[in-house]
């Protein structure tokens, strides 16, 4: 499927040429290039701030280019809202969709279509069933169901059906994997894969490498606004797409300078429970963790055990040599624990509140006078933590789901940061969030072992955890099936440990 970008011979269905877009003194687009070409997925990538985002709201109406020209099937077209560019055969499905929470999953699917299938609720459903089902989705969402009941993968299955229903020429997916379980991707590279052969021209958005190299033709990368490159998939490499996005070698990324190890924060004795069994395990002042294992094998599940999330049935947790009863969040905060978990927007910020108060939520009382919170005090501890961690807002009165998902995990660390723990879980870390934001997370990481904060980090990317940890546990079947200096771990070995047959049974 793939054809060579500087000689194609599919017909191009959108042709971006020159685009600028200026908001004021900024520049948020300089002379961007993009072709997508029919049956080819062609990924757009670059770190936060490159101008994704900017480029798919030019392509969707949102916005009109200051320059630049956007051709269509060979003719320019300009849209002056988003009804044009689906005119025009272009939808683009947003990464937070908007649902209509008093009306049902067929109602929410069609507004804007419902023309197609007229008002005959009857028909309605049973049109939707057959979408539904066409496209594999019939086993995870329900035609009848009311849209305030849906999970955060199913709202973003009914944006997918929004577009494929209305038979674009066009479809950009901004992120789409987000929210979706493993069941939900795969029915989602399914159904893009048909629409390939329907020579639907798609546009993909991902900061995940995996997904891009199985998915695309294609990749095309902007940096600071401008267009960097364009690549076939098969002729290039992660390093060389990390070096196009932010200018550098992807092993810059995980400089890990050692600290000096001091005495046992952590050590688990026997930790058991619902989900994780018989665990052992330490961690020392200045010490990274790095905690591996395949889906469901009882990663994150340790972290909310020690964090308080979970009770502790048998065993114990002690700190600093002292064993501590860590039955709910308040016991971990007093015993000098801090954890970010891996849904940051669901479990950890928020996103309608400011960083201030997001940064200051757990300090409360060490910037308050009495009952009655010291703003100044607080806005204060909120710019220290916003200067310290290179938090890229406005300022601290800026919404937090506003900011871009690397910003958003680091005023989860300025919230935890502000209590000085002895300890910090860290899940998943740099889920969702682009490359240079990972680098400035594995910088914060390693700074903090150099104060003597023990650091456990959870993580499903085997280089990340090979490259920020001292040392390595591995899970299976909720046990620790292996531990891993950092000198003897290989990908191979946390592998040969997390599919351990033994202890999976």
């Amino acid at each position: 499927m793939s054809q060579d970008p500087q000689h194609p011979t599919d017909p191009i269905a959108l042709r971006a040429t020159g685009i600028t877009k200026n908001f004021g003194p900024v520049r948020a687009l300089k002379g961007v290039e993009l072709e997508l070409r029919a049956g080819e997925v062609t990924a757009l990538m670059g770190e936060n701030g490159a101008g994704k985002s900017t480029l798919l709201k030019i392509l969707n109406g949102d916005y009109r280019p200051d320059d630049g020209e956007l051709i269509i099937d060979g003719r320019p077209v300009v849209f002056t809202d988003p009804a044009d560019a689906r005119a025009a055969g272009l939808r683009v499905i947003a990464q937070e969709p908007e649902i209509i929470a008093a009306v049902s999953v067929a109602e929410n699917i069609f507004v804007g279509n419902l023309g197609t299938v007229g008002f005959n609720r009857r028909a309605l459903l049973r049109r939707t069933r057959e979408e539904l089902k066409r496209w594999g989705f019939d086993r995870v969402i329900r035609a009848e169901a009311l849209g305030s009941s849906l999970s955060p993968a199913q709202r973003q299955i009914v944006e997918i059906m929004r577009a494929v229903v209305s038979r674009p020429r066009i479809i950009c997916f901004d992120e789409p994997t987000s929210s979706l379980g493993d069941d939900e991707v795969g029915l989602l590279f399914a159904l893009i894969r048909q629409l390939q052969t329907e020579g639907i021209a798609i546009a993909y958005v991902s900061h995940r490498m995996a997904e891009i190299f199985r998915l695309a033709d294609r990749i095309t990368v902007l940096r600071d606004g401008a267009f960097v490159g364009t690549k076939r998939v098969d002729e290039t490499s992660h390093e060389e797409l990390v070096r196009m996005m932010v200018g550098r070698d992807l092993s810059q990324f995980f400089h890990r300078d050692p600290a000096p190890l001091g005495d046992t924060v952590l050590e688990l004795r026997g930790v058991g429970n619902q989900f994780v069994d018989g665990i052992d395990l330490t961690v020392r002042a200045g010490e990274v963790v790095g905690i591996a294992g395949l889906v469901g094998a009882g990663r994150s599940e340790l972290m909310k055990t020690i964090a308080g999330d979970y009770t502790v049935t048998s065993g114990e947790i002690v700190i600093s040599g002292q064993a501590r009863r860590i039955r709910q969040p308040a016991d971990s905060i007093r015993a000098g624990i801090g954890f970010a978990p891996e849904e940051r927007k669901a479990e950890a910020l928020l996103l309608q509140r400011s960083v201030r108060d997001n940064a200051a939520l757990v300090v409360l009382k060490s910037v308050s006078r009495w009952i009655f919170v010291d703003n100044r005090a607080e806005r204060a501890l909120a710019q220290e933590y916003v200067t310290r961690l290179r938090i890229r807002t406005p300022s601290t009165e800026q919404l937090v789901g506003n900011l871009s998902g690397g910003n958003q995990q680091k005023v989860v660390l300025a919230r935890w940061l502000a209590t000085k723990p002895k300890l910090l879980l860290l899940d998943e870390p740099t889920r969702g969030i682009d490359v240079g934001a990972k680098s400035e997370i594995y910088a914060i990481i390693d700074e903090l072992a150099h104060q003597g904060v023990a650091v456990v980090v959870v993580s499903s990317e085997l280089p990340e955890v090979l490259g920020v940890s001292d040392r390595i546990y591995v899970m299976a079947g909720g046990r620790i099936a292996g531990e891993l200096p950092r000198a003897d771990a290989t990908e191979e070995r946390i592998l040969a440990l997390a599919m351990d047959d033994e202890v999976l049974a």
